[in-house]
């Protein structure tokens, strides 16, 4: 839907793919997608590793809009339904299905460090990208206005944030599947 309204502008469909890519929130619902694709063909792929980290990817996509970007730009039509169920629904139901359907028990201490190096992956393509565009996806990763300092400390907490809750996710899955009981 978001990709529609933006093409149906002056840009042309590369444009707005490429620019549409440049975003945490497109690229980790596109991981969502693949995941749940994955799920629904019996894939071996489609771990409960796997199913963690699209859990916990999505879920910081929601709480980062919930506590940074939210109201920032004003939608409409198309914009704002897609914003919605980016945002907030697909979140929401990957919370819900992991809860339901994943199996438990079954991550390990370390899935939270390597979790985290698809987001550390992500900040560098985007200021990367940002440095040769002049142009960043997130107004707390834009170096041009906030500069480097800002840049690395709010990144440097929102990391701390993602491991911690990794780590929750992990007591949770053990406490869940029974590895966590005495």
């Amino acid at each position: 839907m978001h990709f529609h309204a933006l093409a149906d502008g002056p840009a042309s469909w590369p444009a707005v793919l490429w620019r549409l890519l440049g975003y945490f929130t497109i690229t980790t619902n596109l991981l969502v997608a693949v995941a749940f694709t994955g799920v629904a063909m019996k894939a071996r792929f489609a771990t409960p590793w796997l199913l963690g980290a699209t859990l916990l990817n999505i879920a910081l996509v929601g709480v980062v809009y919930a506590l940074l970007l939210q109201g920032l730009k004003e939608l409409t039509g198309g914009s704002q339904l897609a914003n919605v169920l980016l945002h907030k629904v697909t979140p929401a139901l990957t919370i819900v299905f992991w809860l339901i359907f994943v199996p438990k028990g079954t991550l390990t201490r370390q899935a939270p460090l390597l979790w985290a190096l698809y987001p550390l992956f992500y900040l560098v393509y985007a200021l990367v990208r940002g440095s040769f565009e002049g142009r960043y996806p997130y107004p707390f990763i834009d170096v041009a206005q906030i500069g480097w300092a800002q840049t690395l400390v709010g990144s440097a907490l929102i990391a701390l944030g993602f491991v911690v809750a990794g780590e929750a996710l992990v007591w949770l899955d053990r406490r869940l599947g029974g590895a966590g009981k005495p």
